[in-house]
This record gives C-alpha cells, structure tokens and sequence, in this order.
C-alpha cells in the first residue's frame, strides 16, 4: 500500500502562486511515478502533470505548460506541484496519484481508473 497525503491548497488571487505537497508513506517512494490531477464538480478528473520515479522525465497538460512545475524530493518522500500565474479556470480539487514505474506521459494519457493510489485531495480556488 501507498498512503498519500495532499496539502497546500488555498484561496489566491488570479496572477498569484501555490505550491502543493503529497507527502507518500508505505512502499519505496523511489519506486513511483506521480502525478497531479484535478477535478471541479459535474465534470471529469483531468490530468495536470506527472514526473517519473526517478525524477528525470515530466509531463505536463497543455493547460499548464509553463505555468506549473512538478517536482519530487526522493529523500523526504515527497511530490510537488509548484504552480504560477494561476487563472480562475485553475479552481480545483487537486490529488495527487502514484502508480508502479510507468512513464510520465503514460500517467497522462491512461485513464484515471489505472492508478491505484491517490491522497484526499487539497481545494485549489483562484479569485478573478
């Protein structure tokens, strides 16, 4: 089993930052790739970014290309998503996801229903 623990939502201004965690437990962190989605009521978990086990390759939605970046800290256990110049169209539950060593590009296209492990999730919403 791997426990994942979101944190880091909040109430931010259009234009201004957030940075989310997803704190892993259980199996070897090492061993996964992670990624971020989002999800707003009524409609479908969409795919932000993912970064694979060893940190080297990420993946990003067209959406956010160059507004957010996805990190990872092996030795604290830990994923980030660093995101910028946020837009009202942000607004979200963000969670985080980890599945066994797949590409970071094939957390983005596989369907959701693939990833065994989420966190909770953390409310992301950006004021106009």
């Amino acid at each position: 089993q791997v426990h994942l623990l979101d944190s880091g939502g909040g109430l931010v201004q259009a234009g201004g930052s957030l940075r989310l965690s997803c704190a892993a437990s259980g199996r070897t962190f090492s061993d996964y790739t992670m990624a971020w989605f989002r999800q707003t009521p009524g409609k479908e978990r969409e795919f932000v970014a993912a970064i694979i086990w060893s940190g080297d390759s990420t993946y990003y939605a067209d959406s956010v290309k160059g507004r957010f970046t996805i990190s990872r800290d092996n030795a604290v256990n830990t994923a980030y998503l660093q995101m910028n110049s946020l837009k009202p169209e942000d607004t979200a539950v963000y969670s985080c996801a980890a599945r066994y060593r797949v590409t970071a590009q094939t957390m983005g296209v596989a369907s959701s229903r693939t990833i065994r492990y989420w966190g909770q999730g953390t409310q992301v919403t950006v004021s106009s």
